[in-house]
């Protein structure tokens, strides 16, 4: 092979910052190269970056393999014993075009292959200024990296360090590039996304960030919002979600579990109560919001009416995209001292949460397909879109990368389907305002 290739797993966080290694490798120079970014956020995210690490070596016999990401972060040794990788970087250093320039030669010793900081020490998040994110229709934006808090489950912050937020400006500078460059559609990303702006002077909020981003930015057409907290969220937020229409009614919420001890032992800082509340105060705001969240199973000392607490939260929220997660103990976390669930009992509950997941998902598609609405959407390949709550919607000739207008006539077993009604951008805003 030539030039660079980059391996993504893991976050959108992860997406982004994919493109930024790319460029900083192929500023440096680089060549024949694999970059392998990797998550750690499970023990089976760790397992899956060290398959697609063996397996780029088996495609690519010839090439160097560079890993990063917040699994090298956090065992740097595991992936520096492997026959297969050349070199291991910090994540504060693999956007940076230097890092790779002074990238050890073949051959060299397990510990030389290492280039990996304390990353507590990090105290600033460099904006990363990105031009396109390949195969993406949609442009994911890093305003913040980092977290300041401890879940009792959580590795991240020892894979990202400390929350680190990037400043108004040179975000709002990257977004105009983007739009610049053809994107209508934004993402803003962090780790901890709500939490940002506490350590920039001022201590503007993620709300006032996205307002002075849709102010500031006018051409700019759909934002979105990445995975939140809902405890942490500012009253600018609510005042977009309530009356902007460019900010999607769409967003991740970091619930993790239903039942208020569990949150108590993870050191969550919302209850049950805070996140049906959240929930149903931005439906009031705005109708047809779509909730998406992240769901733990088997977390120690987890009993069945704990857990039963769990599957009824997705109904509560009326949650409609579900992420969850079987419980793995992260070496060093205070969860993993605890006590343990059996392994067979935790992939059980996993597997009830995602057929409830599975559920909630079904009947979401189906109010969406008896209203039979006509929506905006952004088409993300050749007739395949997505509607302003995130909801999948295939419309046979939508053109990729284009907004349109699909009037939505049934449903599949996994999305929407629908015809398309108006594709050119000035129709569009006709057609929506009458």
């Amino acid at each position: 092979m030539s030039g660079v290739r980059v391996l993504t797993l893991g976050c959108r966080l992860n997406t982004y910052e994919s493109e930024t290694m790319r460029k900083a490798a192929e500023t440096a120079g680089l060549n024949n190269a694999i970059l392998v970014n990797t998550c750690a956020v499970t023990a089976d995210a760790v397992r899956q970056s060290r398959q697609t690490i063996r397996r780029a070596r088996r495609d690519n016999p010839h090439a160097r393999i560079v890993v990063s990401g917040c699994a090298a972060q956090t065992e740097p040794e595991t992936f520096a014993a492997m026959d297969e990788v050349d070199a291991v970087i910090g994540n504060d250093a693999k956007g940076q075009a230097a890092t790779y320039r002074g990238l050890p030669d073949f051959g060299v010793s397990h510990s030389e292959k290492i280039r990996v900081n304390d990353i507590m020490s990090v105290r600033e998040t460099a904006p990363q200024m990105i031009e396109a994110v390949e195969g993406h229709t949609r442009a994911f934006v890093q305003v913040q990296n980092g977290c300041d808090h401890r879940c009792t489950f959580c590795i991240i912050p020892y894979g990202r360090g400390n929350s680190r937020s990037v400043p108004m400006g040179a975000v709002v500078s990257q977004i105009e590039k983007l739009v610049g460059n053809g994107y209508q559609e934004v993402v803003i990303t962090g780790v901890d996304a709500t939490s940002y702006g506490a350590d920039l002077p001022g201590g503007p909020t993620l709300g006032t960030l996205a307002r002075t981003i849709l102010k500031q930015v006018p051409d700019l057409k759909r934002l979105r919002l990445s995975s939140i907290d809902s405890i942490e969220v500012d009253k600018a937020l609510m005042d977009l979600i309530a009356n902007e229409p460019r900010f999607m009614p769409h967003l991740h919420l970091s619930l993790q579990h239903g039942d208020d001890l569990i949150l108590k032992r993870m050191k969550r800082r919302h209850s049950r109560d805070d996140a049906v509340q959240f929930c149903r105060q931005v439906r009031d705001l705005r109708p047809g919001f779509a909730f998406g969240a992240d769901l733990i199973a088997g977390f120690p000392t987890e009993t069945e009416e704990m857990f039963a607490r769990s599957l009824d939260i997705v109904e509560e929220c009326g949650l409609a995209f579900l992420h969850v997660f079987p419980y793995s103990p992260r070496q060093g976390t205070p969860a993993a001292r605890m006590p343990q669930l059996d392994r067979a009992l935790i992939k059980q509950r996993a597997a009830r949460l995602r057929e409830r997941g599975e559920q909630a998902y079904d009947a979401h598609l189906s109010a969406m397909a008896a209203a039979a609405e006509t929506h905006r959407v952004m088409v993300e390949f050749s007739g395949t879109a997505r509607t302003e709550n995130f909801t999948p919607v295939v419309a046979p000739g939508a053109p990729r990368g284009q907004m349109a207008l699909v009037r939505v006539s049934g449903r599949t077993a996994d999305h929407l389907t629908g015809e398309i009604a108006v594709t050119d951008h000035m129709e569009i805003a006709d057609v929506a305002a009458g």
